[in-house]
């Protein structure tokens, strides 16, 4: 069996990366903004509820690790602390309204303490970071704990210094606690996005950087709260499918120069992108179905300006077109599963093919080999075992 033949033939998922533009705000199938959202639990017993309201960053990864909280019957996720009257996701995404991204949640407090959801809240994000979540930027990405009591404060204000004077990060934190203020339900598409689009919503929280920085952050720490101690929405262990999101979808998380790149079969510039003289050990994916494509021990330096690899890490993975847009035919390579436009393959390499694969950068993203496991791709880490 060749090295490239190590794989399993996954049918695996996994995320995207270069979201210069946020993927949390994928507009395909809006629907008519929610009264209520999500589903609610029925095994939560009839009696006195409250309220709590936190902001995290992107709302799609707050509700599952909240929902999987015995004691917690809904969770919602809107707009909260801003200056408009029911915006859309679209004014809030513009960073104008002052909202933030949040998430409401019911719950019964004789089965769930206040205490155990603050500690489900500073799990899913990075509290040091004032300037969004991630890779998502701006206002509306902050992240908050607005208070429906003077108890809910009293707590909220504790729990914050609690874990400052722990010494767990390097930054101060910058979580905000102010007042609750109106909440107002996002849009339907956007409630329970990771039940209701499982592989893109896997594919954004390891694009992120967010499940890889949670999972470091609070690897073998237990936790208090009563219901599963890992996130349900964790990408670990999983197998995934490669698959194309809707168009919307993939204008949603790329740039504009990747999709024309990868959509409309654009070029970059040569020696003006990404990879082109990138030398660390790591493989290259498709940037919107996240399938392996190429690895940096096949990488090497054509002088075109352009990354080059004289071999597919993954022979399926790459399907090969005539392309007759110029005088001479070429033959284009897109991958298999995104059916994204990645380069062309020339007959001028270096042995031991002698093939030139030109890509894009545009059409990549890069995983170095010390995150290979983290984000599932643990299966190439013997490429760059030593000798």
């Amino acid at each position: 069996m060749s090295r490239r033949r190590i794989h399993r033939f996954l049918v695996v998922t996994v995320a995207l990366s270069g979201l210069a533009a946020s993927a949390c705000g994928a507009t395909t199938g809006a629907g008519d903004k929610a009264a209520t959202a999500t589903t609610e639990r029925t095994d939560m017993q009839d009696g006195e509820t409250a309220i709590a309201t936190f902001a995290g960053g992107c709302f799609w990864c707050m509700e599952g690790p909240f929902e999987a909280l015995d004691g917690v019957g809904s969770v919602i996720s809107g707009y909260t602390d801003g200056q408009v009257s029911n915006p859309t996701y679209e004014q809030v995404s513009s960073g104008t309204t002052g909202h933030a991204e949040a998430v409401q949640i019911t719950y019964d407090p004789s089965t769930v303490s206040y205490e155990q959801l603050l500690e489900t809240f500073w799990r899913q994000i990075d509290p040091t970071d004032p300037g969004g979540q991630f890779a998502d930027r701006g206002t509306q990405y902050r992240t908050g704990i607005y208070y429906h009591s003077e108890e809910q404060q009293r707590l909220a204000e504790a729990a914050k210094q609690a874990l400052e004077a722990a010494g767990k990060f390097d930054e101060p934190i910058a979580t905000e606690i102010k007042p609750a203020s109106t909440f107002y339900p996002a849009e339907d598409y956007h409630q329970d996005y990771y039940r209701t689009h499982p592989t893109r919503y896997k594919m954004y929280k390891v694009g992120s950087g967010r499940d890889t920085y949670t999972k470091e952050t609070w690897a073998n720490e237990p936790r208090t709260a009563k219901g599963p101690q890992t996130d349900p929405t964790s990408t670990e262990g999983e197998d995934r499918e490669y698959t194309k999101p809707s168009d919307g979808e993939i204008q949603a998380m790329l740039t504009p120069l990747q999709y024309q790149v990868t959509q409309q079969e654009g070029t970059e510039r040569a020696f003006n992108n990404e990879y082109w003289d990138n030398k660390e050990e790591g493989i290259y994916v498709d940037i919107v179905s996240g399938e392996p494509l190429f690895s940096s021990t096949d990488k090497y330096k054509s002088g075109t300006g352009w990354p080059s690899f004289t071999q597919p890490l993954v022979d399926e993975n790459i399907a090969e077109h005539e392309d007759r847009k110029l005088f001479a035919a070429r033959t284009e390579v897109r991958s298999t599963h995104g059916d994204s436009h990645l380069g062309h393959v020339f007959p001028d390499g270096p042995k031991p093919t002698g093939l030139r694969y030109c890509v894009n950068s545009a059409a990549l993203r890069f995983i170095p080999k010390e995150n290979l496991e983290a984000e599932g791709y643990e299966e190439y880490l013997s490429l760059f075992d030593q000798p």
